[in-house]
């Protein structure tokens, strides 16, 4: 479908998914009319820069920090997302020196107002005194505190991941100590087994909670995380559900739901959904779900890992409804207010 802008030059009313050919662990914000995407590069930290986010293929983009030769932030980046805190931008990722054990959060921030533009600087490791392994982190505020989630070990040894939550003192400081908010419990967070030529985690089996994400709507606080290994076709999203006003540090303030709220559709060529981040249209009217998958079977955590989105509803109860997958071939209305 096509309209006819301002200016008499046809534009799409529509788009296909995937955003961008390839693309694992997608995240966006938006600031000032424009949306600033990233995913995961494994070398580098990249910034997509655009006012239409499903014309992403075509966004302005820009490397921001490439990491040093070695160290303990050098290797393996994973999952980096951009914040606007505290009148300055900040990027939380995971790295490691090269061996997966070794895996912890980090911090850069960069005072320009434009992300693509100015210095990034490393604020340090975001640490809560346990050390211990940690990847995906997402940071919130609700109720006028500042908080940050991650999936993390509860010792020094792979097999279960864990969700997690902390205070935040500043953007680069934890307050106080972890708290464990969620843990592989139900048959569909438990489908972890590893396939002998796959090295990247040396286990036959790990049981994962991953990707933490906040959604707010009414008077609920919603934690959408990724559940069972990204190896496997079923990694998959599952829910937390907590009140704004009870105390998000408890973990009884928070239920698990017992069955998972997105899973793959063959019908749709997307098995592996998971990794989502969520936007608003343009105008605001409307709620998306922007997420990855794979279009076939058995593809793993490799690149074809491809970021897609969709608008989602919201059920009686004010819980998120977001429905099926979107198949890859059909044509979805673009955010509305997009320019």
């Amino acid at each position: 479908m096509l309209l006819v802008s301002c200016c008499g030059l046809a534009a799409q009313s529509t788009f296909k998914n995937p955003l961008l050919p390839s693309g694992a662990d997608p995240w966006v914000v938006s600031r000032d009319g424009f949306y600033y995407y990233m995913n995961s590069m494994g070398t580098n930290l990249t910034i997509w820069k655009t006012r239409d986010l499903t014309e992403l293929a075509q966004a302005e983009k820009k490397a921001v920090w490439t990491p040093p030769a070695t160290g303990p932030y050098s290797k393996e980046i994973w999952a980096p997302e951009l914040h606007f805190l505290d009148g300055k931008w900040y990027i939380y990722f995971a790295a490691d020196s090269g061996s997966n054990e070794g895996h912890r959060v980090w911090v850069l921030e960069n005072a320009s107002a434009d992300p693509l533009q100015g210095e990034w600087t490393m604020k340090g490791k975001l640490d809560d005194g346990s050390d211990k392994w940690a990847i995906d982190p997402s940071v919130f505020e609700s109720g006028g505190k500042a908080y940050v989630i991650w999936s993390g070990w509860e010792g020094d040894v792979n097999g279960v991941q864990r969700i997690y939550i902390a205070r935040l003192k500043n953007p680069w400081t934890i307050e106080g100590k972890r708290v464990q908010l969620s843990y592989p419990e139900y048959p569909w967070e438990k489908v972890g087994d590893l396939d002998p030529q796959n090295h990247i985690i040396p286990m036959p089996h790990v049981d994962v909670n991953e990707g933490p994400e906040i959604l707010e709507h009414g008077d609920k606080v919603f934690l959408i995380f990724s559940a069972s290994g990204c190896w496997t076709n079923y990694y998959e999203l599952g829910m937390l559900t907590a009140s704004k006003s009870s105390d998000l540090l408890n973990p009884s303030s928070w239920k698990k739901s017992d069955r998972p709220v997105f899973w793959q559709s063959p019908e749709a060529e997307a098995f592996g959904t998971g990794h989502n981040t969520f936007f608003k249209s343009p105008d605001g009217k409307q709620d998306w779900i922007l997420y990855h998958a794979n279009p076939g079977v058995n593809e793993g955590c490799d690149g074809k890992r491809s970021p897609r989105a969709q608008p989602f509803t919201w059920n009686a109860d004010g819980t998120p409804n977001f429905g099926r997958p979107v198949p890859l071939d059909q044509p979805i209305p673009k955010p509305s207010g997009t320019p």
